[in-house]
Order: structure tokens, then sequence, then C-alpha cells
């Protein structure tokens, strides 16, 4: 229903792909509202959760100053690249919330030191779809917000390796990734984004590396899932952060999709 609805609307992104996923959403607040009535969900029959298998790797420690393993190698780790597997594997064993694959447009990097010894991992996918604190940030209105989000990309996974202990890596890294990413991204999708976003979860981080590689911090999330009602469980909260790719963002992210370049 979604995708016909989607094809119908004319509803594509920027390089003319159905938004699927953003219907699917519409549709299910609507249901939600009482505005209309879906039809009962179909249950497929239950998919067993593919196991990554474990790829061997070296754990012995890396410590030392940052100025020891200068200069990084950024690795943008596409679908048929060597570094894959064990990029997956990684963030499956090593990130507190895992590795479920990839939906939609992303980028995953992989980040090795100047002898090759890898050293983190990060992801980069679609921006959320509705959040407060960065909607008005920005001065969205509910249309203006949809002709956007393809123009942000949300880091969904940071992960330093649980054996390398290197002071101001962190930062480093946000900092070099923050500065290549546009060119990455067009080079992939041929559109360009114009802010990051990232959500830390206030409970377990304090997001030191965001803020000292100039992210801004604009407020908290409220706790709810992406399609919850107030009566769902509480999702845990989260400090929103941005850090914008181009000095005249908020006017590019405000523009008609005709009109950004």
């Amino acid at each position: 229903m979604s995708k016909e609805l989607a094809k119908i609307w004319d509803w594509r992104d920027c390089s003319g792909r159905l938004k699927d996923m953003a219907c699917r959403t519409f549709l299910l607040k609507l249901h939600n509202r009482g505005d209309i009535v879906l039809p009962p969900l179909r249950r497929a029959a239950p998919k067993r959760k593919k196991s990554l298998p474990e790829i061997p790797h070296s754990k012995t420690p890396i410590t030392g100053s940052l100025k020891e393993f200068l200069p990084l190698r950024i690795e943008a780790v596409s679908p048929k690249s060597e570094f894959l597997p064990l990029f997956k594997s990684f963030l499956a064993r090593y990130h507190y919330l895992g590795y479920g694959g990839t939906v939609g447009k992303n980028i995953s990097y992989l980040i090795r030191d100047n002898c090759d010894r890898p050293l983190a991992c990060l992801l980069f996918g679609a921006a959320a779809w509705q959040i407060a604190p960065r909607d008005s940030f920005i001065g969205w209105s509910h249309e203006t917000r949809k002709n956007g989000l393809d123009f942000i990309v949300n880091n969904t996974r940071f992960l330093i390796l649980p054996w390398v202990t290197v002071p101001h890596l962190a930062s480093c890294i946000l900092g070099s990734v923050s500065r290549r990413i546009q060119k990455d991204w067009i080079r992939k999708y041929n559109h360009p984004v114009y802010l990051l976003e990232t959500f830390v979860e206030k409970e377990r981080f304090k997001g030191t590396c965001y803020k000292a590689s100039n992210w801004k911090y604009l407020g908290d999330t409220k706790g709810r899932t992406r399609n919850g009602k107030n009566s769902d469980p509480k999702a845990p909260i989260k400090e929103v952060l941005v850090y914008p790719l181009h000095r005249h963002f908020r006017e590019l992210l405000l523009q008609e999709p005709l009109l950004r370049k």
C-alpha cells in the first residue's frame, strides 16, 4: 500500500527513489490518530536473525599519544569492500546497539592508524523523521521538513574499539570524517548534505568527543519511540547534537528542493 501511494503522490527523494518508509510512517501516524483505519498486519513467518561470523582480529592493546598514530586512514566501506565483513563484525560484537544491517542511504567508515591497525567504526544513515529541538533550530515547518530530510545525515553508530585507548582520538576522527563526508555522499548519491546529527544516550554517555569537535547541543529527546504514542513504553532520553557542513545550511534546508545545489 505504501509503495502504491508513494507512486500516486509521486513522493520521491532527491535521487528519484520512492519514499516507501516515510509513507509507511505517515500512514501509521494517521492510523494512530484515528484519521484512517489500516488493514491488520499480515504476519510473515518469523525470520531467524543471522549471526555475523566473527572475523579474526588482533585485540592487542593500542595505547599512546594521538600523534603516534597519525595520519589516520579513513576507509569508506562499500558493499564490495574487503573491509565490510570486519566492519559488520566489529559493530555486532562491540557496539552496545549491535549491527542490524542498513536501510536506505548510508555510508560506513573504518578508521585505521598509520600501521593499518583498525581503531574505530562509524555508520551514517537517514535523518530522524521528526525531532523537536532540531526542527526548531532549523526553523522547519511540517512541509519544509519533508523537503529537507534528505539533506541531513544521522551518525547512528560510533565505536572506538575496546582495546584502543588514545586520548583525543574520537574527536580527531569526528573532525576528519566531517571534512570528507560531503564529497563521499555526493559521489555515492549525487546530492549534497548540509547538516550532521546524532543522538547521545544520556544515561550511558556524556557526548564529550562530539562537543569537543564543535557539535552543537540543541536539547533532549522526549523519550518516545519513532511511531510511539504517549502511552507507549519510554525510550531512553538522548541529547540531540548537530554539526553544520555548510555556512548557509539553514537557508539551504528551508529552500524548495529544486533550488538546492
